[in-house]
């Protein structure tokens, strides 16, 4: 029984991706081991979104060349969004890699290893960016918390964006499938599912002809057992009056929402090929807060994208300022070849970009802290992940997706378990963390 290493680097969706293969594999009689010097297969899931997810996964490869040159590993596979994009140029320039898994080819990672280790060398599976979830492939790992991918690939062509030509078409899963698969998590102990996608908000539309995630929620609302349902990566231009009253009204589905904007400018939206307008942004953030008054809405912009000026970006920055969303992430642009801006005039440098960055992560900073200061004496019902210190526990409200934004701890002098969920009132308050004590 050959012994099989997985390393995962990027998003949530890679996350999948590796779980996925972790099954194929396991039912075909391959040992998943965490520990890399035991493992005679390593295989990298990579990412190769923007400039610094890149960076990071040929970090990862060249590190983990040592265990083949050093250690038992006989073979190093690529996988992932980097591996698909790149397989030329990774197998010339790194000799330690002996095969690459696209991101539609999962399925082949077994008869890779097989020819593998029947004498052949440098294989490729790629090109079948548009395959269709493997629904027959059970997961295996059981968090409390797990991801659930409800749509693949991408339709929407923003002009900085590699991924349609990485995952390809946008293809949406059944929701009978979805609701099976989130079933079979609770019946294994997970209580929060994290519907995630290129973009949530068009689910259904290619299989059903019209927009169904606020069907899904209202089946997924129904599992009993199920905890919290979080949806992630909605874009804001197809919301409807039936997405806001299912969020609305379903207790199960989280008051939280990532709506990435990408930018409030109108000519940088459309150089962009946002399909929106500040306008109609607006429009929505008025209409959740209305009509959902705890509504945490998270969101990403880009900043430094080809032709944003000072005046665009001071219209952002005012918006920012203005507006004052809970939860804000900055990225400058990276220029990635492939992609329509790639060759756009009026390009930004780095320094300028950087700077755009971090004014706004500065300004959101001080918007965190003053909303954060507001949730002091409030009770939220926390759902516990680890242990800080003695008598200090870490754990995260609705208010909160893992990993991304910040987190409550707990002080009690009970000893609580990861998992549970417990009624906690905040005290005190960081930036972005809260701090609250355990209600007796």
């Amino acid at each position: 029984m050959k012994n099989i290493s997985i390393v995962t680097l990027g998003c949530s969706k890679n996350e999948i991706d590796s779980e996925l293969m972790m099954g194929i594999l396991q039912t075909s009689n391959y040992k998943i081991t965490n520990y890399l010097d035991e493992a005679d297969v390593i295989v990298i899931n990579t990412c190769g979104f923007i400039e610094a997810a890149k960076e990071e996964s040929i970090e990862t490869i060249w590190e983990m060349t040592r265990y083949k040159r050093e250690g038992k590993c006989k073979y190093i596979i690529l996988a992932g969004c980097l591996a698909e994009r790149y397989y030329k140029e990774l197998l010339q320039e790194i000799d330690e890699v002996d095969g690459i898994i696209g991101t539609g080819n999962i399925k082949d990672i077994v008869n890779l290893i097989m020819r593998l280790e029947n004498g052949e060398s440098k294989l490729v599976f790629t090109k079948n960016i548009n395959e269709e979830y493997l629904e027959e492939i059970r997961r295996q790992n059981f968090r409390t918390t797990e991801y659930v991918k409800i749509s693949e690939g991408c339709n929407n062509y923003c002009t900085y964006c590699i991924i349609p030509k990485l995952r390809g078409k946008y293809r949406s899963r059944k929701i009978e499938d979805i609701v099976k698969e989130v079933q079979y998590l609770v019946e294994n102990g997970v209580k929060e599912v994290i519907l995630i996608g290129q973009n949530t908000a068009d689910y259904g539309i290619d299989i059903y002809g019209e927009y169904k995630l606020s069907n899904l929620l209202d089946r997924l609302n129904e599992i009993e057992d199920l905890k919290w349902i979080r949806i992630l990566y909605l874009y804001p231009d197809h919301f409807d009056e039936k997405l806001i009253e299912s969020i609305k009204n379903n207790d199960k589905v989280l008051k939280y929402l990532d709506i990435p904007l990408q930018h409030i400018n109108n000519d940088i939206l459309r150089r962009m090929n946002r399909r929106t307008t500040k306008e109609k942004i607006i429009d929505l953030i008025d209409t959740l807060r209305k009509e959902i008054p705890d509504i945490i809405i998270r969101t990403t912009f880009i900043v430094g994208f080809p032709g944003e000026d000072e005046a665009s970006f001071n219209e952002l920055y005012e918006f920012v300022k203005d507006t004052r969303l809970d939860k804000v992430g900055v990225f400058a642009y990276s220029r990635e070849e492939g992609t329509p801006a790639y060759n756009f005039n009026n390009q930004v440098d780095e320094e300028t970009k950087n700077y755009m960055r971090d004014k706004i992560m500065e300004l959101q900073s001080i918007i965190s802290y003053e909303l954060n200061k507001e949730k002091i004496g409030k009770t939220y019902e926390v759902l516990i992940e680890g242990i800080e210190d003695e008598g200090l526990y870490v754990g995260r409200t609705y208010m909160d997706s893992p990993d991304i934004d910040g987190v409550y701890y707990v002080k009690t002098s009970e000893e609580l378990q990861v998992g549970e969920f417990v009624k906690a009132k905040t005290i005190d308050c960081y930036e972005y963390d809260l701090i609250g004590e355990i209600i007796e």
